[in-house]
């Protein structure tokens, strides 16, 4: 895996870190149900940080308000102190790319096609240069490629890009998809559980490649369930349980936490939902991703 991505590039930040992405108070209710309570958080340049919690705990649901395909209910999102808009390709555009927990790769495509699309809100010729196929447009594609060639050496698929990205193995494909996002040119790379169904080879591999990512300037959110990799991995570790976040701080006083323990052994906490309203909740969280995915379909 080739450590360095020479075009649109920046230099890894210095130790005094900046706010990047900026949670405040992100409520989101299905109905009169709540998935995320009024959770903060924030992302600085260079920094690695997770977000664990059991199954139900609204990771995803809060990584989908940070992205746009959820309009908080309360609160707001920011990126460099700007309010994200509530558009995913937008928000793309603005600097913030993700991957998702199941693999949403555009199976009958090449790898490298489908690294080109995620190339695609940052090339800046419209419909009618596409259709005459100037100079101007010609240009662009040539440039995109190069672009996603890069990308794809610095992944370690450049040998694969011809071939159609369902024939890869589950753990390039992840890869793939981790590619993909990085072709948008991301101040910060949402990962949404990369390392959910891999061998502990494949896992530290991953690993690497976030750090390789991490030292090209990129900063990364990360949710996981692998409490090895996230702790070894982070700068900071943010734990959200039924919705609420419980803890934030070093690996070392969330992996000592009290709560932390008490939340994956199954051991109610004070205040804590009651299981029928995780479940509900839950339900609610499965329809909405549902409706959403029918929107893209159209």
């Amino acid at each position: 895996m080739t450590t360095t991505l020479t075009e649109n590039s920046t230099a890894p930040e210095p130790a005094a870190s900046t706010t990047l992405l900026e949670a405040k108070g992100v409520i989101m209710r299905f109905g009169g149900l709540t998935a995320v309570r009024n959770v903060d958080l924030t992302v600085g340049s260079g920094e690695i940080v997770g977000l664990i919690g059991p199954n139900g705990a609204g990771k995803t649901t809060f990584f989908n308000c940070l992205t746009g395909l959820y309009v908080p209910t309360e609160g707001q999102v920011t990126y460099k102190g700007t309010v994200l808009p509530p558009k995913p390709y937008k928000v793309t555009q603005a600097g913030i790319s993700r991957t998702f927990q199941n693999i949403r790769l555009f199976s009958n495509m090449t790898v490298l096609e489908n690294v080109l699309v995620g190339r695609h809100t940052r090339t800046k010729e419209g419909l009618i240069s596409a259709l005459l196929r100037g100079p101007g447009y010609r240009r662009a594609e040539a440039e995109a490629r190069t672009r996603a060639m890069e990308i794809l050496d610095f992944v370690g698929l450049a040998a694969k890009a011809d071939r159609l990205s369902r024939n890869l193995p589950y753990g390039e494909q992840r890869k793939l998809e981790i590619a993909r996002a990085l072709a948008g040119d991301p101040g910060v790379l949402l990962l949404d559980e990369p390392t959910a169904g891999m061998n502990p080879q494949e896992t530290r591999a991953t690993q690497e490649l976030v750090f390789a990512i991490r030292d090209q300037g990129i900063a990364v959110l990360v949710i996981e369930h692998d409490m090895r990799f996230i702790f070894s991995l982070c700068d900071r570790v943010a734990c959200l349980v039924q919705g609420e976040k419980l803890v934030e701080g070093t690996p070392a006083v969330v992996q000592s936490d009290e709560r932390v323990i008490s939340a994956y052994l199954g051991t109610p906490y004070d205040g804590a939902p009651g299981s029928e309203e995780v479940a509900e909740v839950q339900a609610a969280e499965a329809a909405a991703d549902g409706a959403t995915s029918e929107e893209e379909d159209r």
